[in-house]
């Protein structure tokens, strides 16, 4: 059981509903859905992929982080010794190599993402402790994530085409930006988290870029959905910032909590204009986000 809990721990799988819909944000756009049944076996297969290179970077993050966690977060599963350096190590690889080849096989384009991806992640586990400037690294994890999304759904329903010559490109591109713009603000916060200091307004600036994007991306009969939807991630920011800002005692924890499930309602904005019926699975996500950090911690 103390085992089973510390792998749950590690890999912070709270945040894997984030991470599905990231690949299902994604894989609307890259197939320009609109209506009709959801290839579920080949987006399964991307939501696998996509969770192991996940589950791979987390178990990583601990291991390069072992030194800075045995002084500042002993209870961790390492330094706790629930689990040993050694075999966190070989898991992290295991995971991150099954990651990159599953989601390579499905075309050349995808996988040049997906080694950008694992590049991304790779290079930001060994620095980010380092450098503030590591948050843009971790912005572009979930951009990258997104763009993998829609050149798999892409090349799956156009074997022969070419993802950047199409629209579906550039709606990817514009809602994979926006992801990293509101994820590298959060990502601000949670660096005050473990290292105390003075915390920032100006990343709440780029929290609200999501709702820029649903205006745009959902024009027309679309708009009054995205506009419903821009209301409840509203809401949600600001219910999740207020535990820093207003509040005697800051939870930035809490905080970073709050926004880390709000990643679901980002990809919501950028698809709003969905059938309900595929909405409510985004909603679904981020209900399953939020109850699952009650028993792991999303940081």
């Amino acid at each position: 059981m103390k085992l089973a809990r510390a792998l749950l721990v590690l890999g912070r799988v709270s945040n894997l509903p984030t991470v599905w819909s990231n690949c299902l944000c994604g894989w609307l756009i890259g197939v320009g859905y609109t209506k009709g049944p959801l290839d579920w076996t080949m987006l399964a297969m991307l939501s696998v992929g996509a969770t192991l290179l996940y589950l791979g970077g987390m178990f990583l993050n601990d291991a390069c982080d072992v030194e800075f966690d045995r002084e500042h977060r002993k209870e961790r599963p390492i330094p706790s010794g629930a689990i040993s350096l050694g075999a966190v190590w070989k898991i992290a690889i295991g995971l991150l190599a099954c990651g990159v080849g599953l989601l390579s096989v499905q075309s050349n384009l995808t996988a040049l993402l997906t080694l950008a991806l694992f590049n991304c992640i790779f290079l930001y586990n060994f620095i980010h402790k380092k450098y503030a400037w590591s948050v843009a690294l971790m912005a572009m994890c979930r951009v990258l994530l997104v763009l993998v999304a829609a050149s798999f759904a892409f090349t799956t329903k156009n074997p022969e085409g070419t993802f950047f010559h199409h629209t579906e490109g550039g709606r990817a591109m514009w809602a994979a930006l926006v992801l990293g713009l509101y994820v590298g603000g959060l990502s601000c916060l949670a660096r005050v988290e473990s290292r105390p200091g003075a915390v920032r307004y100006w990343p709440c600036l780029l929290m609200v870029t999501p709702v820029l994007l649903a205006v745009l991306a959902n024009p027309g009969e679309f708009r009054t959905k995205a506009l419903l939807a821009c209301a409840i991630f509203g809401l949600w920011v600001f219910r999740s910032l207020r535990y820093t800002y207003w509040i005697e005692h800051r939870e930035i924890g809490r905080t970073v909590g709050g926004l880390l499930a709000g990643i679901v309602l980002v990809d919501l904005l950028a698809v709003a204009h969905v059938p309900q019926s595929v909405g409510l699975i985004f909603i679904g996500l981020f209900f399953a986000s939020v109850a699952a950090q009650r028993w792991v911690p999303a940081t």
